[in-house]
């Protein structure tokens, strides 16, 4: 699908025929995390937004019972073009589906935050290898002892994929990232993940595990899962949200995401 549309590729995935991880799908265009939630909690978990714009940086919300985000995709449909969504009720993961046709109702607020995925097409532009990419797999996310700051019933830890950099590249890396602040921005931390409570990268909370060569260090991203460590802590009726690495593919270029 490398040489499909937005619009081919979403339509794809509702009709199944992707279901697999998006890294690396439709280079040049953003990728955002997706969190649908009922009107009343809205409020607070902008605000939280707002508190954490490192890891939960808003590009784009839907008034309640609207399925086209307005400038994200506004002929798309949030209910079904996603690879993978994931129910929570009460904070606890009650299922993975293919679409939410039947748990989406008129009182669902859908935000859209940036993802880590919309700098990748740019590293490998400047020569940086992105290695999940390279090897089909998905991202790996770590949950880290940095804790968020709290809004309203929401709180949590912060969530950071992470990529294997060459040493000689990190500072490159960091460069290229900074600029997408509605994409996480720069790391936030490089070489050193025992600094984030990361004991073996090994063992990955979401995503797989990673493959480190020879002089490769590995480089940490603020993560938009962050905020499903939020929604568990909080325990609403219901939320729904992608499954990590399985984002909604949007109309907005990289390039309006970045800062001078």
């Amino acid at each position: 699908m490398g040489d499909s549309s937005v619009e081919e590729i979403r339509a794809a995935i509702e009709r199944g025929e992707w279901r697999k991880p998006t890294s690396g799908l439709a280079p040049g265009f953003t990728q955002a995390n997706v969190v649908i939630l009922p009107k009343k909690y809205a409020f607070d978990f902008l605000l939280f937004c707002g508190r954490n714009e490192k890891p939960c940086p808003v590009v784009d919300v839907c008034e309640s019972g609207v399925i086209a985000p307005p400038i994200a995709g506004p002929e798309a449909d949030i209910r079904t073009q996603i690879p993978r969504y994931r129910i929570y009720r009460h904070g606890v993961l009650e299922q993975e589906v293919e679409h939410i046709r039947e748990h989406f109702t008129d009182d669902m607020v859908s935000f859209l935050l940036g993802c880590s995925f919309s700098f990748e097409q740019e590293l490998l532009d400047n020569g940086i290898p992105v290695r999940h990419i390279e090897l089909e797999r998905n991202v790996p996310m770590y949950i880290t002892n940095r804790e968020c700051r709290p809004a309203g019933i929401f709180s949590g830890p912060m969530v950071v994929s992470m990529r294997p950099i060459p040493e000689a590249l990190a500072g490159k890396a960091a460069a290229i990232t900074a600029k997408y602040r509605k994409a996480h921005g720069a790391p936030i931390q490089i070489g050193n993940p025992e600094a984030l409570g990361i004991t073996d990268l090994q063992k990955v909370d979401f995503g797989d595990a990673p493959e480190i060569r020879p002089g490769e260090i590995p480089v940490f991203w603020a993560c938009g899962v962050t905020p499903q460590m939020a929604l568990q802590r909080a325990r609403p009726e219901l939320v729904i949200t992608h499954a990590p690495g399985y984002m909604f593919i949007t109309d907005i270029r990289n390039e309006e995401l970045t800062v001078p």
